[in-house]
């Protein structure tokens, strides 16, 4: 029999750009060949980051951020064009034998495939597939959000904002022994997904007071003043959402000094502070990775689409539709 030929080494890819705010497109554009210490990946599947991206497609990265909200191999600049996002999965096509053929997660934009340093790329631990390990950034934010939350054995947690982080956080929390997580949204159809998870659900006006912790991830004012209501004495307010431009209103009267409250960014730019003396962001990304071997997750993963229908779903996730959506999912051919 003939030797089957050789394939084609490819020499561009497609890639998702935001050409201006409110409109994405895809477009061809060189593809290096990988140097020894590269590797190149041929993208599976990426997941969109429904706060952060939306934000982005929007326009609504303050100016102030423009630095500090770049994403690794990020091109162009705020507010666009510019290639964004941070969820690849893809499979490695060439580089370094210990990689090729492995399924590894990259904090990379959407395109279908790149040329990246070998250390950029994570292998996937065994037990978790390539469609569900695109929820890996969100379970890194929510890692970073419980060594910034520190829950103690039997607390009290509400999480306020049954969204991805949210949900990841508060089945985090519930691994702790003796706690009793709350989720608390307006959206009552994330009942069935938090009890998946193994957590309560109520909405916010029947959810249960007096919380030892409150961890914010809504994204929404009125979630931020809902996590106060929620908060027990001395009870601590652990915001994970980011507003981008937007002038966040707080309630600070009524009770908020009486029960001597207090409220505390979480953010995973920087490894939380309880950890960041023995843990670096790559060994954060890892456990995230080991984290998402449970099946359970997959009920995180709402809504996929192919890579050509990428601009549209932008579009979508940043109107009032969007926000039936959880985790999306792209795929690629």
């Amino acid at each position: 029999m003939p030797e089957p030929s050789p394939q084609p080494i490819p020499d561009h890819a497609l890639a998702c750009w935001l050409a201006e705010p409110g409109r994405a497109e895809l477009r061809r554009e060189p593809l290096p060949t990988p140097s020894p210490h590269e590797v190149r990946v041929r993208a599976l599947h990426s997941g969109v980051s429904r706060g952060t991206e939306t934000l982005v497609f929007r326009g609504e990265v303050p100016a102030s951020e423009f630095g500090r909200m770049r994403c690794p191999f990020q091109a162009g600049d705020f507010p666009a064009p510019v290639k964004y996002g941070y969820a690849s999965v893809g499979v490695v096509e060439a580089g370094p034998d210990n990689l090729v053929g492995r399924s590894v997660f990259c904090l990379h934009p959407h395109q279908d495939r790149y040329v990246v340093p070998a250390d950029a790329v994570h292998p996937l631990p065994a037990g978790v597939p390539p469609a569900r390990a695109v929820l890996a950034a969100n379970a890194e934010t929510a890692v970073n959000a419980l060594w910034d939350a520190a829950p103690l054995v039997g607390d009290r947690i509400a999480v306020v904002g049954g969204g991805v982080v949210g949900l990841l956080a508060g089945w985090l929390a519930a691994r702790v022994p003796g706690t009793r997580v709350q989720v608390v949204d307006v959206r009552p159809d994330r009942a069935a997904v938090a009890r998946r998870l193994g957590l309560d659900f109520a909405r916010p006006e029947d959810a249960a007071g007096d919380a030892d912790l409150v961890l914010h991830a809504s994204g929404q004012p009125a979630g931020l003043a809902t996590a106060l209501r929620l908060a027990g004495f001395e009870a601590t307010v652990v915001e994970l959402s980011w507003y981008g431009t937007r002038v966040v209103p707080l309630p600070l009267g009524e009770a908020f000094h009486a029960r001597r409250l207090a409220i505390r960014s979480s953010q995973v730019g920087h490894v939380g502070a309880a950890r960041r003396a023995r843990r670096t962001p790559r060994q954060r990304l890892a456990l995230a990775l080991e984290l998402l071997a449970d099946p359970v997750l997959d009920a995180l993963v709402t809504d996929h689409a192919p890579f050509a229908a990428l601009p549209a779903v932008l579009a979508r996730l940043a109107g009032p539709d969007g926000t039936a959506t959880l985790a999306q999912r792209i795929d690629y051919p």
